[in-house]
């Protein structure tokens, strides 16, 4: 049988005590400043993969092994024993203190904006990001792609359609393209003009018929120099067909 030694005593009774911590001050904060969004106490989570479990990863970082709820696509990217740095947001109720972790600032980023959408839990969102990419999302945000966000597990025809209203003004069509090239390995940066004609390539594609996200991933995947919107949309047909 386990007997628990005195370190792993004082370790619990130092986790029990932040927990409590935690919990007084995030409640505090919404209670004063209910306009404001809640502090954010753990930004992020270094440390190394003690064990990876449905729908979960453990960190494990001053003796303590954190719980973090991540997509499908994260959790594939992992093996026990490495060392990983997860950007996190602490989701905290009465009686919930969860953390929920990507390794893209930008997966996070979204992850709050739909957590911002009333109707749309933390999980509901992580299934969203699981079934589509931060970047697919906005695109079907911005093209009313009701049927695209609807896939997502939990999320119904009316919570997509609210989740567009909600959502629309806080993006551009710029943004999309934007990120995409950021993230880019053949380029880290984009210029504006190349910016629009992408955006119009887009917008001819789904004028054709194509879906919102093929249509963003088709022009995406052109990685030839185009010196007009026209040879751009013959490369990004290419591969649709």
């Amino acid at each position: 049988m386990y007997t628990a030694s005195t370190r792993d005593l004082d370790s619990g009774l130092i986790f029990y005590e932040n927990y409590v911590t935690i919990a007084f001050i995030w409640e505090t904060d919404v209670q004063l400043f209910p306009g404001r969004e809640p502090l954010e106490l753990i930004s992020f989570v270094k440390g190394t993969v003690a064990d990876i479990v449905e729908n979960c990863l453990i960190v494990e970082n001053g003796g303590l092994g954190y719980e973090i709820y991540m997509t499908g696509q994260d959790l594939g990217k992992v093996r026990i024993g490495e060392e990983k740095k997860i950007h996190t947001f602490l989701y905290v109720r009465e009686d919930i203190l969860q953390l929920y972790g990507f390794f893209s600032k930008d997966d996070l980023s979204m992850f709050k904006l739909l957590i911002g959408v009333n109707g749309v839990g933390p999980k509901g969102a992580l299934g969203i990001l699981s079934g589509i990419s931060a970047d697919e999302l906005r695109f079907a945000v911005l093209s009313d792609d009701v049927k695209t966000i609807s896939k997502a597990p939990g999320i119904g025809k009316k919570t997509a359609e609210k989740l567009i209203l909600e959502l629309k003004d806080k993006m551009s069509i710029e943004d999309v393209l934007e990120q995409a090239a950021h993230g880019s390995e053949q380029s880290k940066e984009i210029e504006a003009t190349d910016t629009g004609m992408q955006a119009e390539a887009v917008q001819a594609l789904t004028a054709l018929g194509y879906g919102s996200a093929e249509s963003l991933r088709a022009v995406k995947k052109v990685s030839v120099d185009c010196a007009s919107v026209e040879d751009l949309l013959r490369e990004a047909l290419k591969n649709l067909l």
